[in-house]
């Protein structure tokens, strides 16, 4: 199951997506994710999951990886569709005990199905193809106006590319214990939920200890590089818009405006 987290792992292949400026992946993910709040029928997400797929496509990453990710949200997906599904008032399609089924609820669970489903495909993608140090001078150059207003941008972005660094570090620490745990007999699979949660303990104390020691340790070797914030550091490559990120812009803002379009039409309708 650990085996399964892909956020914030770089998958590395040659691919017009990976070439892109960080600048602009961040904007065309924030687009992606501001047109599936918008999005409004079934026509909408058609439009979503064809531009997920060319995006996917261009950027040349197998599916098999890209569906792996959503093992972990699982729960999560289950979750709010069984809320969508019997909470939600209409024609009753199923009643049993006091269960109901709604036609608009089964419609608005498959909506919200769809919607985090891309939602977290269309995150994981940016991801996939930046590195953590691009994603870091992306955020930096991309929110570098709020330094105005006193945002410590530099330290934010830092913080986050430090955050994507670590999950799969500790993914990895996580597996290690959990299997040196189990080869001591601790069972982390049978039990109720309450023997499942206590049976954790063995594993989550060690592993805090270890994060806490890896914290420890990166701020020791900060300090001794003197490292003081982001004022006055030069990049050795500095980011530069190119065609391919201006193209991108362009497909990118026009199918936001298709999106919007389509939700007007169906209110007109």
């Amino acid at each position: 199951m650990l085996k399964d987290i892909t956020l914030g792992q770089y998958y590395p292949v040659e691919s017009p997506v990976h070439r892109l400026d960080p600048r602009t992946k961040l904007v065309i993910t924030l687009i992606y994710i501001i047109s599936l709040f918008l999005a409004d029928g079934w026509p909408c997400y058609l439009l979503a999951v064809i531009f997920l797929g060319f995006c996917i496509r261009t950027a040349r990453i197998p599916l098999g990886y890209m569906l792996k990710g959503l093992r972990m949200v699982i729960f999560l997906l289950l979750f709010s569709v069984t809320f969508n599904l019997f909470l939600t008032d209409g024609e009753t399609l199923v009643q049993f005990w006091i269960f109901r089924i709604t036609r608009e609820g089964l419609i608005q669970a498959g909506y919200m199905a769809a919607r985090l489903i891309f939602l977290i495909m269309g995150s994981s993608l940016m991801t996939f193809t930046t590195t953590p140090n691009s994603l870091t001078d992306g955020l930096e150059r991309g929110l570098g106006f709020l330094r105005v207003i006193k945002v410590p941008v530099h330290e934010i972005a830092m913080m986050m590319s430090i955050a994507l660094r670590f999950i799969p570090i500790l993914t990895e620490e996580t597996d290690k214990i959990q299997k040196a745990q189990m080869a001591r007999g601790a069972d982390f699979e049978n039990g109720n939920i309450l023997q499942r949660a206590k049976a954790l303990i063995p594993l989550l104390v060690p592993l805090f200890v270890s994060a806490f020691r890896r914290a420890t340790d990166l701020a020791m070797a900060m300090e001794a590089r003197c490292y003081h914030g982001g004022k006055g550091r030069t990049k050795m490559f500095p980011l530069q818009y190119h065609r391919r990120d201006w193209i991108a812009f362009c497909v990118g803002f026009i199918y936001l405006g298709v999106v919007i379009g389509l939700k007007v039409l169906k209110g007109l309708m």
